[in-house]
């Protein structure tokens, strides 16, 4: 028995599953999850010793490669003078005025320890600023597990095929409308029907958990527009997005401004790090300010804004997006060539350092074009790329991530086993 296996059967019996996060248990893709031991640069390697091309990097926030020396170092310079102190510190104030500097749409920043916290706290914040009750989300967006939001949620949820959740009571759910992700008209008629009661609209502007889907730029034209005539609060939930695809995050991609936006991933620099902010008049009803009640013990946590900081900056460098955007493209054009060659149909896509891999005609844009993908195939795939070596997203509705570590030689390296992956999967 391998040690992986061997893990596995010994965490299911004091962890629900063996996992700590649902997609990690392979259950969509079938097999055994790997453990992993330790990462480097592109790389991580399992229990068994398996060396993997690693295209999750945590599911985004590795943008810099694993244990790149300058974060590393960041965080052990502050280590030593202790893991955390339940007051304020001074780099808190610094890594809230990096944030504030590069997205210019947050005048406020209230830092939290996850996504999760972050967007839950930003529609609390927003319905405390309205008054209202109601909010809007899209088919297939994920924006973390608060009970409001898992309704016809993305992610792990699309993973099992369970477009909701158990426990969420219906009292809940009823304040939460669904609407078509992309689509301009479903979008107008709800405002018509009910603007009045809308506290907020929740996008991911760049949608990574129905795997990638792009909003058109009339889609977030349309909602800025609406938001604003009937008074709601636009959020983006930049969590998995912001500074992936440019600096700026998406709302500069799109130069679109939000009223609140949610960060997560990359500014923990890998650690437990996750924001909320936005204009200056809605933040100040936050407390200690106003009524909207908010709080965490690690918030802020030193560890993690060290590794975030130093990793802000990193990214800073110049020609450093370019770079990363280029690389992506390089892997996406070279599947995308590879599948072509085995008459394999699919489609990828990209943007900044996410793709999205789709086993499908053509790029899907919303979930039910996700949804018509052929996920058995993907599955094979997978297994094929996992057992040369390449880690891919164990799922079919996850985006992959790509890093300033991924170099020529690990790209090419990659298609080249796709090719492979892609041929046999037609033998």
């Amino acid at each position: 028995m391998s040690r992986n296996q061997a893990l596995f059967e010994r965490a299911q019996q004091t962890i629900p599953g063996g996992v700590n996060s649902p997609v990690r248990a392979f259950r969509s893709v079938g097999g055994t999850p790997r453990f992993i031991e330790r990462a480097h640069g592109p790389y991580f390697w399992d229990a068994d010793g398996q060396r993997y091309i690693d295209y999750i990097g945590s599911w985004g926030p590795m943008i810099v490669g694993h244990v790149h020396p300058e974060v590393l170092e960041a965080v052990q310079r502050v280590l030593v003078d202790g893991f955390s102190f339940g007051a304020p510190t001074e780099a808190e104030v610094e890594i809230a005025e990096e944030i504030c500097k590069l997205m210019p749409s947050i005048e406020q920043v209230r830092m939290v320890s996850s996504g999760t916290e972050a967007t839950m706290s930003a529609l609390r914040l927003a319905r405390g600023f309205t008054n209202r009750s109601r909010i809007v989300k899209f088919e297939g967006c994920y924006h973390g597990h608060a009970d409001s939001l898992l309704v016809k949620a993305g992610s792990g949820l699309l993973t099992f095929g369970n477009p909701t959740s158990a426990g969420v009571p219906v009292d809940i759910a009823k304040h939460t409308t669904v609407l078509e992700y992309n689509n301009v008209e479903a979008l107008e008629e709800a405002f018509k029907a009910f603007g009045n009661e809308i506290a907020s609209v929740i996008v991911e502007p760049v949608a990574g958990n129905m795997n990638l889907v792009r909003a058109t730029p009339e889609f977030l034209q349309a909602l800025r527009r609406l938001t604003s005539e009937y008074g709601a609060v636009l959020i983006f939930d930049e969590v998995m997005c912001g500074f992936r695809v440019a600096l700026g995050g998406a709302q500069q991609v799109y130069g679109i401004t939000p009223d609140l936006t949610c960060l997560g991933k990359v500014i923990g620099g890998g650690m437990p790090a996750a924001a909320f902010g936005g204009r200056r008049d809605i933040m100040a009803h936050l407390a200690p300010l106003g009524g909207v009640y908010q709080a965490g013990t690690l918030s802020g946590n030193p560890i993690a804004v060290a590794a975030g900081l130093k990793t802000l900056e990193l990214i800073q460098a110049p020609g450093f997006y370019d770079k990363l955007a280029r690389q992506t493209a390089r892997l996406v054009s070279g599947l995308t060539e590879a599948a072509r060659a085995a008459k394999v149909p699919f489609a990828a896509d990209s943007i900044g350092g996410m793709f999205g891999l789709y086993f499908t005609d053509a790029i899907p844009r919303s979930f039910a074009e996700i949804s018509h993908c052929n996920v058995p195939r993907f599955n094979a795939f997978f297994h094929k790329m996992l057992d040369a070596g390449v880690y891919f997203a164990p799922s079919a509705y996850e985006a992959g991530f790509v890093s300033s570590a991924h170099d020529d030689a690990v790209i090419d390296t990659t298609v080249e086993i796709a090719r492979k992956a892609f041929a046999a999967l037609n033998a």
